[in-house]
């Protein structure tokens, strides 16, 4: 779309997290300036360790950061089911054949590294415009240009909105208006550990998780296997709504209490969690408008237990991307990129929430989960890992 190319204004993108990262990027490569607002008065990610499967790394390659990834990120050996409670290895699935199976590693890297390598990419290209401390506070579509304000007075004039500004999106609440996002009645405690501390036993080159009854504890190697990654779920009925609060070690301790040893030495090893309410949405068929649209957590915000709310947003901005340069004009382009992605995006909302489940049974689920596991492969997820952007 020439025209878009050629304009005075760029396309505007407001949220600088992961998914805004890659949305500038991957127009950038098509030719499509854009300028990206944060609301915050630096570019920086909140949060710890994050799984990139081979879909997601594949996004990473078509960015153009994959070599920068790379230095930073561990590849792990095998992904690992313990049962919390017994202490048994249920499954050990070897990623030696993995690479040349999906044509692209499973990889373990800190959140903010991630976000650093696309940062420094977007900062590279004369095409993207990176601007702190500009939240939008409201937006027009005239159905020629879309005009936006911002909390600091000034505003904008734009071609093409994209809305990247995650789970509590602004724009979507006056794109979509469907209200606060859904709460899963899951908590998330997130830590990051100096390896030294961890108990040399416990020290793996894999991603392990230890699944017990309404929780789990996953922990993994990061930067070279400097530090550990530790993220501790449990079910309650106490949240509190935001993605950045202190957890409570006390209620942390009570909701793994029937856990086994290694477990409970692995949350002792912390003094300070950060703590998450995990929230999701009911999948839609349309996030777009107009001239509007929205991606990544803004548009299909999912629950972790596929490790997939990051590859979901770097398949968004390529998708995108591509929608621009088919359409003849940004409305249909807009309109496209959906259609090609809530089948997709929608089953993998629905399938979070049953791995959540699933990594949670007690009683006879437990013992039937653990039978059905023994054998599991990497296969099972090979309709996420073989997506082609």
């Amino acid at each position: 779309m020439d025209s878009l190319k050629n304009s005075a204004n760029p396309i505007i993108i407001a949220g600088g997290g992961i998914g805004g990262l890659a949305a500038a990027l991957a127009l950038a490569k098509r030719g499509y300036p854009s300028r990206l607002l944060e609301q915050a008065p630096e570019f920086k990610e909140v949060g710890a360790g994050i799984q990139l499967g081979p879909n997601s790394w594949r996004c990473l390659r078509a960015l153009g950061v994959e070599e920068a990834v790379k230095r930073l990120a561990v590849f792990p050996q095998a992904l690992v089911m313990n049962d919390a409670v017994t202490a048994e290895q249920v499954v050990s699935i070897p990623l030696g054949g993995f690479e040349e199976r999906f044509k692209a590693p499973y990889a373990l890297i800190h959140r903010a590294d991630l976000h650093d390598s696309l940062l420094e990419a977007c900062r590279a290209s004369p095409l993207i415009g990176l601007e702190t401390s500009r939240q939008v506070t409201s937006f027009e579509d005239d159905g020629r240009t879309v005009r936006i304000e911002t909390n600091e007075g000034t505003s904008h004039t734009t071609p093409a909105f994209i809305g990247a500004d995650g789970l509590w999106s602004s724009v979507r609440a006056k794109l979509i208006g469907d209200g606060k996002p859904r709460v899963s009645g899951h908590i998330t405690y997130r830590a990051v550990l100096p390896t030294p501390e961890v108990p040399e036993y416990l020290r793996r080159w894999d991603m392990v998780l230890w699944a017990g009854p309404k929780c789990h504890l996953v922990h993994y190697p990061l930067r070279g296997g400097e530090l550990y990654n530790l993220v501790a779920v449990f079910h309650s009925n106490r949240y509190e709504e935001g993605w950045n609060s202190f957890g409570d070690p006390a209620e942390l301790h009570e909701r793994f209490a029937n856990t086994c040893a290694d477990v409970k030495l692995m949350l002792g090893k912390i003094a300070e969690w950060r703590m998450w309410v995990l929230c999701d949405r009911e999948p839609v068929k349309m996030w777009s408008k107009g001239r509007v649209t929205l991606l990544g957590d803004a548009a299909h915000p999912m629950l972790q237990y596929l490790a997939q709310g990051a590859g979901m947003a770097l398949e968004d901005s390529l998708c995108l991307a591509k929608c621009l340069d088919e359409a003849k004009d940004v409305e249909s382009a807009f309109a496209a990129y959906p259609l090609a992605r809530f089948l997709r995006t929608g089953r993998v909302q629905l399938a979070a929430r049953l791995y959540g489940e699933f990594y949670h049974a007690d009683g006879v689920r437990r013992e039937l989960r653990n039978a059905y596991v023994k054998n599991a492969g990497y296969e099972g997820l090979a309709w996420i890992y073989d997506y082609a952007s």
